[in-house]
């Protein structure tokens, strides 16, 4: 039986554009990260950066009990991309998600795959050869800028992946100049909760991470939470 997502009025827009003015006091860099997500509730506690996994470790990406444990198809399925989108997998490994979602969008639209580690390019750049894709583009990020296009990119996919980015506010400056209009940036992050089996470092709560990325001009569009130990935490930009 599918969850039903967590649903955000969208009414209160002045509050939203009060509340994204406050971007400007948000950390752009150092190991830790806080911002109250509503004025007047109580902020997250203060979040250690993660470091980023080696790309000597890459065989845990594609282990087997990642199918059941993260259920990518069902995730691609659930972000409902159009045919011909412009797709961003931030942080995209060896493309585990990558060709899954170069098959959403078809021959007419576009994966932009991005990374830090050029040896993590290297092996994606491998694995859409073997299964014979060619929209999707790789690009080599740095840590504070992923190195999109401006203004074309329908949806900005990061799996697993803010929790270690060294300079989110930066990164999340520049997908917003990346999205287009009604562009979506969707968040999955293991849920903070004891039960989870990963260290505590490389979780997130969703109070967490709206705290640091409404603050960069996005609002909160919905929360889904099918997966089992995961939240798919969907944003737009301020308009």
């Amino acid at each position: 039986m599918e969850c039903s997502p967590i649903r955000i009025d969208l009414r209160r827009r002045s509050a939203r554009r009060a509340l994204a003015s406050l971007g400007g006091l948000l950390l752009a860099a150092g190991s830790l990260c806080s911002q109250p997500a509503d004025p007047g509730t109580p902020s997250p506690p203060p979040r250690q950066i993660a470091p980023v996994m080696s790309h000597v470790h890459a065989d845990w990406l594609t282990r087997p009990e990642r199918v059941q444990e993260e259920q990518p198809d069902r995730l691609v399925r659930a972000l409902r991309i159009p045919k011909g989108a412009t797709v961003v997998d931030l942080g995209a490994g060896v493309g585990y998600f990558t060709w899954r979602l170069a098959r959403a969008v078809g021959s007419g639209g576009r994966v932009i795959a991005t990374d830090i580690q050029p040896e993590m390019l290297e092996m994606l750049a491998a694995n859409m050869r073997k299964r014979g894709l060619g929209n999707v583009t790789t690009v080599l990020a740095k840590d504070d800028d992923p190195g999109l296009p401006s203004g074309n990119v329908d949806l900005v996919l990061m799996v697993d992946v803010y929790h270690e980015l060294s300079r989110p506010r930066l990164n999340l400056e520049r997908i917003r100049t990346a999205l287009s209009a009604g562009g979506r940036l969707v968040l999955v992050e293991y849920r903070d909760e004891p039960q989870i089996p990963i260290h505590p470092l490389h979780k997130m709560s969703v109070a967490q991470v709206r705290a640091e990325v409404e603050p960069a001009g996005f609002e909160l569009v919905e929360v889904l939470g099918f997966l089992p130990s995961q939240d798919v935490i969907i944003f737009t930009p301020v308009q």
